[in-house]
Order: structure tokens, then sequence, then C-alpha cells
């Protein structure tokens, strides 16, 4: 595959130093665009300056909280483009602060700037939600749309991939626990999508392929409930668990102290999520607003998961079998 040359093109990322950005940062980097990744600890980046050439890529100091910060990172650039988000509230941490006031922040530097603005948010996003998660990712690409009308905004379903907090996640439940919990009951849809093929669309998106003020929905090849996640997850890392259905009224009781732990594996505005499926809607199928727009065949979770999920069997990389 060859791609045209951006040698002179300088496209700033938001969060691109996280789990969806290094993938993004490998896609544009292979089209030779020069990248400016604004991340609030630029010192641990070190990892992306592999995916390009010397001086293809480097980090500035930026928080979206900040609005001087923003607008220096955004400088120059003929594409900003917004990752930063965040799953649980910690500290200054907030939902509105990050998810709504920081992508108001973004865009209206990008506007200043006459850039291009990309803005990934994620399915579910809905101002009425009860959680706390989805209003703000709604009312994020709400102000990112009132600053920035051509904006294109990317809501993709969960992201999976070798550093993902999803598969990664049970898959450490799973060694540790005796049950896994049904929340719900289980019946809860996922879409899950690979990361690279999220970032692919983006870089198509920078490149022009997308309608201006146009709202994305990517979703992977399958639809699973979360009970049938779980059972793959087991199955990879083969072990036997019970899974245990949980009520959402227990389960949010429940999460009400899990919330304490440093990094935790619920929280109640999570349990308020997995009561609404996270797939692709009927009207984006229709309209056209799909990962298929961008010509991409999403990638099989068969094919990625069980390359980094063996870690969590029995005998880790000593299987024989090891992806079987």
């Amino acid at each position: 595959m060859t791609f045209q040359d951006h040698n002179d093109t300088l496209i700033t990322i938001f969060g691109g130093s996280g789990f969806l950005g290094r993938h993004l940062v490998r896609a544009l980097a292979r089209r030779h665009y020069r990248i400016r990744i604004a991340c609030r600890r630029p010192e641990l980046t070190g990892h992306l300056q592999p995916l390009g050439r010397v001086g293809q890529i480097h980090a500035v100091q930026a928080n979206v909280r900040n609005a001087g910060s923003v607008e220096a990172a955004a400088r120059g650039a003929s594409t900003v483009i917004n990752l930063v988000g965040i799953l649980f509230e910690r500290g200054q941490q907030r939902f509105n602060a990050v998810q709504d006031q920081g992508a108001a922040r973004v865009a209206q530097a990008a506007t200043a700037q006459g850039a291009r603005m990309i803005q990934v948010s994620a399915i579910g996003a809905d101002e009425n939600s009860a959680s706390l998660y989805a209003r703000s990712k709604a009312l994020g690409e709400k102000a990112v749309f009132a600053a920035s009308p051509d904006a294109v905004i990317v809501r993709p379903s969960v992201v999976f991939g070798p550093e993902d907090d999803f598969f990664n996640k049970f898959g450490a439940m799973a060694r540790m626990l005796p049950a896994l919990p049904l929340v719900g009951g289980g019946e809860t849809k996922f879409q899950p999508v690979f990361a690279g093929d999220v970032a692919e669309a983006i870089a198509q998106i920078v490149e022009g392929k997308a309608k201006p003020g146009t709202i994305f929905e990517i979703g992977g090849a399958e639809v699973l409930t979360f009970k049938e996640i779980l059972e793959y997850v087991l199955k990879v890392t083969e072990r036997r668990r019970l899974l245990v259905p949980v009520p959402f009224a227990l389960a949010k009781l429940k999460a009400a102290f899990l919330q304490l732990m440093p990094k935790p594996l619920l929280t109640p505005d999570q349990v308020e999520l997995l009561k609404s499926d996270n797939v692709v809607s009927a009207q984006a199928k229709a309209e056209g607003r799909t990962l298929a727009a961008f010509g991409v065949e999403p990638t099989a979770i068969e094919s990625i998961v069980p390359t980094y999920l063996w870690r969590f069997r029995k005998t880790g990389q000593f299987k024989t079998n090891r992806f079987a």
C-alpha cells in the first residue's frame, strides 16, 4: 500500500500517548504526516518514537483542562484530533471537565488555527443517559460542533487490542476470582472493534475521506453479549469459573465499594452504562456512517485477542499450542 507524502503537514493528537493513540500514530506516520503528541506527561512517550522516522513524531505538554496549553499544542496544525477520555473519575479528573469542557477547548483551539477537527467519542453518548460518562461524551460532541460545525466525530464501540482495558481486565479477573459477575444477567450487547481499525478510519478522515459534520459509529465484526464475552475469555485463558448473574441494583451497591480501589473493577456509573447495548445503531448502518464507509474490513476478535490473553493462562507462554 502506498500513501501520499505529507511531510509538511502537521497533525496534533491530544491523548496520543494512550492505547488508541499509539495505533493512530502508527497509521499517520506510515502516511508521512508530522505528528505532535499533546499529553500531560510527554516524557512518557518514548514508545511512540520507533513508529516514525527521526523527527517525525514529537511530544508537547498539554492538559485539556488548561486552555493555554491546548492552544499552544494546536498551533500550526492542519488537523487536530482529540482522543482524551477517562473511564472513571479521580480527583480533578472529572467526566465533565475532561470529556465535555476539555473537548470544547480542543475544538475552539482547532477553529482558531483553521484546522480540521476530529473528536473521538463513544457509542452510547446520550445527553439524557443516567450515566455521567455517556452524558459528558454527548455534551462534548455538542460543544465540538458548536465550535467547529465541520468537525467529524467518531463513536467506537468497546475498543480491543494488546493494551486494552476490556479483555485484559476480564482475563485478570478470571485469573484471580473463583466466579465472574454477569451484571444484569449478562445480556448487554457489545460490538468490540480492533484499535487498528479505528485508527485506520481516523487516518482516512484526516485525508478528507469523510463528509464534514458527520458522526460515524464504528463497531467490529461481531455482536456479543456480556455473557458471551466472558465465556470467550474463559475459553482463551483456559479457566473454569462460575458465571453468576447479578441484578443491576446489587451490582450498583457493590460498585459503590469497588470504585474506591486505585483502579476500580466496576463503578456505579459503569453499571448504568451496562443497562444499554453498545452496538452500531440501525440508523448509522442505513446512512453508511460505519467502518464500511472507509473500506475497512473489521478485524475478528479471534485473530487478535488470543495473542495477548494467553498470558492469563496457568502456564502462560509455556503452553504448547499457545494461540489455539
